[in-house]
């Protein structure tokens, strides 16, 4: 039976990994996770109890508290822990550099000892698989092509450049130690259970509070998006059968500009959820005089944010040729579906 080490396990995208492992496969997991902001251990009740799963709440910038996880002898290690929303990256990098990389190295350390202790069939299937970003490539225009896997790095924010930095460190294990290591690019994700400052659930949330829905710019920036159960079915798939030092993008091939989503969102909510039935619309036509007739009417353009990046968009076809993995989510019903999932765990009103 396969013993996985999972970081950041309790945030968005490793729970949602964890709650697939644990219903789809024997493994036993171990889930670190250091607790921050944007951790839910909540989301992990269903299976906190199971006899295959371990929760160990630690730092991987610490790396006395690592070597605890290590001495479980993990046969391999998903790297999901990391600071990752960029606005906070811009006010302060700190804490960006603090995980991003230095809990990379740390972990970098831990797993090549780990695999040096190795003999067999064991060592010959450990992976370290870092899980990135596609925002290490820079910014794409209108008409550019797709990042590939060949796309030359030119990260413009402190989160992209700190992802950036681990990737490099991460390759350098593999060239200079041998360890056995896989990376990821992924689009923009969204799903169930993501923090509310992330794009999708603040439109939302704020829409449901009835509160200004910020946009930054003139909206027309645009990013590629996959549905959380996408990312999570290429990364196994990756993850079993991906070649040793190789680089896999993922993508569902969605673009959509800012702006594109937020009215979508919002009309989604006129219908799942109509202001009508909204509490707060009576109070706030009474206080301010005015009567909304869609929640669209809530978007703001705001000042744009210092470098933000025009666009992105992964160009996915060595994971499909590959590896044989499609994304699956590929329509607004997935959107629908986790426009859904807010209102219910947001309002209590089952849709």
């Amino acid at each position: 039976m396969k013993k996985i080490l999972i970081t950041g396990g309790a945030g968005f995208i490793g729970s949602n990994l964890i709650r697939h492992l644990h219903d789809t496969t024997d493994y036993q997991i171990i889930n670190l996770d250091k607790l921050t902001y944007a951790s839910n251990l909540n989301s992990l009740n269903e299976i906190k109890n199971s006899s295959r799963y371990q929760f160990l709440k630690i730092d991987i910038a610490d790396a006395q508290q690592l070597k605890k996880a290590f001495a479980l002898s993990p046969d391999a290690v998903i790297h999901l822990a990391s600071e990752t929303h960029v606005d906070r990256s811009i006010d302060d990098a700190a804490a960006f550099i603090h995980t991003n990389i230095i809990g990379t190295y740390n972990l970098l350390q831990q797993s090549r000892e780990l695999y040096q202790s190795l003999n067999g069939v064991q060592k010959s299937e450990f992976r370290f698989f870092q899980v990135s970003t596609d925002e290490v490539y820079g910014s794409l225009q209108s008409n550019d092509p797709p990042f590939t896997e060949s796309t030359p790095y030119d990260p413009h924010s402190p989160y992209s450049a700190s992802k950036a930095s681990a990737d490099h460190l991460v390759r350098a294990w593999h060239a200079t130690y041998q360890l056995p290591i896989l990376i990821s690019h992924s689009a923009n994700n969204y799903g169930p259970y993501q923090h509310q400052e992330k794009f999708i659930p603040k439109i939302i949330a704020n829409a449901l509070q009835l509160s200004h829905i910020p946009i930054y710019g003139n909206g027309s920036n645009i990013r590629d998006w996959i549905h959380v159960e996408d990312h999570i079915s290429a990364t196994m798939a990756i993850l079993k059968n991906g070649q040793p030092s190789e680089t896999y993008n993922i993508s569902a091939n969605f673009e959509q500009a800012n702006m594109e989503i937020a009215l979508k969102v919002c009309r989604i909510l006129d219908e799942l959820y109509p202001l009508a039935q909204n509490p707060l619309q009576a109070s706030r036509s009474s206080e301010a005089g005015e009567i909304l007739k869609s929640y669209e009417q809530l978007i703001r353009l705001v000042e744009d944010r210092p470098g933000h990046d025009f666009r992105y968009a992964n160009d996915c076809s060595k994971l499909r040729d590959e590896l044989g993995w499609q994304a699956q989510h590929t329509s607004l019903t997935s959107l629908t579906e986790t426009v859904k999932w807010y209102i219910e765990h947001l309002t209590g009103c089952d849709q």
